[in-house]
């Protein structure tokens, strides 16, 4: 089968898996930076791979309203409008109905929008969403849903009725035979039964896999967590979990150690446009002037291509505005990421995965002391 998820280790709630995809097998836990537009900002995909980078995510919303999806299937597909050869996962463009609320117009059957590149109006629904993305070709597509407020009951009681009804329709509309995963996504906000709710609304389908929505979205950490806490033990065990828009290195932490598998975020490379960079000892920003005869590389336990570079050159670069700062930034704190998940992984293999993540979160911490508390 194209898509098979194996669990290869557990430690505690924590698991190693394989998620098999017809474009090459994803370990897990994985990281998948985001590649909006079909290009994650400022990096090559010859550089992704450089970095064994395994998932990368794009946006239906974006790639629907330029260049188009129809292009982009006409040109062969996403993987290769992008040559990007590994396996890709592209969102329903929900997100979007919450992080663009003041130019859309929502309503039981899907939301009617205004275009940010023109204005022109335009409309997604369940049926629409599958399309976009059947015609864009990722291994993963998303169901279409809402993405509400976390603390307003009101309106998360109403966006989960909606995301149910959403994914039947989206389900109805996935062909038996695609080459595409279907996952649906568990909303509920911060409150526990109607997470509960929703996760077996969600997994009575029966789907590939199955992601939790509606979280870093302004509830605090300690309601993420807890959120997680109530979630994850309703999904089985034996499909992929996805925890949409997180990627926080502590956060990582937390969701692995509660079980997710699967994270994605902007944060690497919108850290890195503003020159702030991923370290074991905490997040730096390079613009400080006490780096400015810094001789050291950013963090001393990675190995890649912006390690060659000082403290010191690469504030230069960023104060003078030098593009080359965003891509040297953008590529450390991806292997950041992407280092960090794959130590999590070993450690779970090799039974140590509490060890780590005490030593990960006090080192990270100590150099983050607004972080909060937990």
């Amino acid at each position: 089968m194209s898509f098979e998820f194996e669990v290869v280790a557990t430690d505690g709630k924590a698991r190693a898996g394989i998620l098999h995809t017809p474009h090459g097998d994803i370990p897990t836990p994985v990281f998948a930076p985001v590649g909006t537009s079909g290009t994650v900002k400022a990096m090559p995909p010859r550089d992704l791979e450089s970095l064994d980078v395994k998932l990368i995510l794009a946006n239906t919303y974006h790639l629907h309203l330029r260049p188009g999806d129809e292009i982009v299937r006409d040109l062969g597909g996403l993987h290769q409008f992008m040559n990007w050869p590994g396996p890709l996962l592209t969102d329903s463009g929900g997100f979007q109905v919450f992080s663009l609320a003041e130019i859309n117009r929502i309503d039981d059957d899907g939301v009617t929008f205004r275009s940010h590149l023109d204005g022109s109006a335009q409309r997604l629904d369940p049926q629409r969403s599958m399309a976009i993305q059947q015609n864009l070709g990722a291994d993963i597509i998303m169901a279409f849903d809402q993405c509400p407020p976390p603390r307003d009951r009101d309106a998360v009681r109403a966006a989960l009725e909606r995301t149910h009804r959403w994914l039947a329709l989206c389900r109805d509309a996935h062909p038996d035979d695609a080459e595409q995963a279907l996952f649906g996504i568990v909303q509920g906000g911060v409150f526990p039964d109607l997470r509960e709710e929703s996760a077996r609304a969600v997994t009575d389908l029966d789907l590939k896999g199955y992601a939790i929505g509606g979280l870093a979205v302004g509830e605090t950490k300690a309601e993420m967590y807890a959120t997680l806490d109530e979630t994850l033990p309703c999904l089985p065990a034996n499909r992929p979990r996805y925890l949409m828009g997180v990627g926080e290195p502590d956060d990582l932490v937390e969701g692995v150690l509660r079980g997710v598998d699967i994270f994605d975020c902007v944060i690497p490379t919108r850290l890195a446009r503003h020159g702030a960079a991923f370290t074991q000892a905490g997040r730096v920003n390079l613009r400080n002037a006490k780096f400015k005869r810094d001789e050291s590389p950013i963090d001393s336990q990675l190995d890649n291509y912006a390690s060659q570079f000082s403290r010191a050159y690469l504030r230069h670069l960023l104060m003078a505005k030098e593009l080359l700062a965003y891509y040297l930034l953008s590529l450390h704190n991806i292997d950041f990421l992407a280092r960090h998940v794959e130590n999590m992984r070993r450690a779970i293999i090799d039974g140590q995965l509490k060890t780590y993540a005490q030593k990960f979160l006090t080192s990270f911490e100590r150099g983050n002391p607004s972080s909060e508390q937990r």
